[in-house]
């Protein structure tokens, strides 16, 4: 008996089997790495019977039936001049697979041959969304912003400052960081823009795929260090604000919030003079009288704004909104000017020469009635300047 007990504790336990891992990340996901295709396969057969239906749904032709290459096999598919029209949405299809792929662009030798086709195929994409050719399907409009989404909806890298460990350093304009994966990423955002803007796109059916989550995901991208993906990001949303008017109270308050945590946490944000832009135009349409929510955006926001250090940084983007809200409703040009006094620096020179310029915006529209009201406490402000030992300040005077 003792020795049956024995035998059975040296029994052996069986191995548990290993998870497949080989699938795209699912649609509005974040990348948080760099994502190896050693384990992916292009027909991204993880994801089940959607796929498989969906194309078999479409009496796929010959051309299109081989099975899918490994991915260090990849094969360039024809061109959509190269297929008959009936054929041309499964094989869009098959090029949004390719374009799910993910490379790591920090090793310029690795998979160059990979990588040009998934390039190719981003630029075949872009043209054929941009020359109206064919309309896009309902299941192919889908499965473009998932791939749209894979792409671009990443973890930003760490900011130049928190590399260097420094909390004190400048935000350096000559320096910015670019990102390595832009020869493809640049070719998404194109694809992404030229299907907002496009006249076939029906935005009803559009804004099930552009999503207040794709939204929200969007404004998370304008942290980007790199000037080239946040002029991308900005002309975007600035063409979807236009387009979807469903989600233009959404973009408002996701704009007000990234002010908000800039202003009152971090002071830290490299898209502010980005999103500046769009508000200005946004401000400029704005309808007379002037919405309450749109002059606490003002109060709240805008103006506070003024109290960073970094405000150089984008202060002329600032200044343009705010003069905007004063020439819509001169009414408001007290509640500004007392604004800027509000915020006034006291030991930087430079700064103080900004708000001095703005200031000569404002008064240029200021009514004699506003002026009355803010003009003791501003010629307090100004006598203060022409104290001031820097030579700039009393230039501006």
């Amino acid at each position: 008996m003792l020795k049956n007990i024995i035998k059975r504790g040296h029994k052996k336990v069986p191995k548990s089997e290993v998870s497949d891992f080989g699938h795209a990340p699912p649609a509005g996901g974040r990348n948080s790495g760099n994502v190896s295709t050693s384990d992916v396969v292009v027909n991204h057969a993880s994801r089940g019977n959607m796929v498989t239906n969906s194309i078999q749904s479409q009496q796929i032709p010959s051309v299109m039936t081989s099975a899918a290459p490994a991915p260090g096999n990849i094969e360039n598919l024809p061109l959509f001049r190269d297929v008959p029209i009936s054929e041309r949405q499964v094989l869009f299809f098959r090029k949004l697979q390719i374009c799910c792929f993910q490379f790591d662009f920090t090793d310029t030798m690795k998979l160059v041959r990979e990588k040009e086709i998934k390039r190719q195929t981003l630029v075949e994409l872009v043209d054929y969304v941009q020359s109206g050719a064919g309309k896009i399907s309902e299941n192919n409009q889908e499965e473009m912003v998932r791939m749209i989404s894979v792409n671009i909806f990443r973890c930003l890298p760490p900011a130049s400052h928190e590399n260097t460990g420094s909390e004190n350093v400048e935000q350096e304009e000559d320096e910015p960081c670019l990102e390595p994966s832009w020869p493809h990423l640049q070719l998404v955002y194109e694809l992404l823009l030229r299907y907002v803007v496009s006249s076939d796109t029906d935005t009803k059916l559009a804004k099930r795929f552009i999503d207040h989550s794709f939204v929200l995901k969007l404004l998370d991208l304008f942290d980007s260090e790199d000037p080239r993906e946040r002029e991308y990001l900005k002309t975007i949303l600035h063409r979807v604000y236009g387009k979807f008017m469903v989600h233009r109270p959404f973009i408002r308050k996701g704009i007000n919030n990234i002010f908000y945590r800039f202003i009152y946490e971090t002071e830290r944000h490299s898209g502010i003079g980005e999103l500046l832009e769009i508000l200005g135009s946004i401000i400029n349409g704005f309808a007379l009288p002037m919405k309450e929510e749109h002059k606490l955006f003002l109060v709240r926001a805008l103006i506070p704004l003024h109290k960073p250090k970094t405000v150089a940084m984008y202060h002329q983007q600032l200044s343009y909104c705010i003069v905007q809200f004063v020439e819509k409703d001169y009414k408001l040009s007290d509640t500004v000017i007392r604004g800027l006094l509000k915020y006034w620096p006291v030991t930087n020179c430079q700064k103080e020469v900004l708000f001095l310029q703005e200031l000569e915006e404002v008064l240029e529209t200021t009514q004699a009635a506003e002026f009355q009201r803010c003009m003791v406490p501003l010629f307090r402000q100004i006598a203060r300047c022409l104290n001031s030992p820097h030579f700039q300040v009393k230039g501006n005077l």
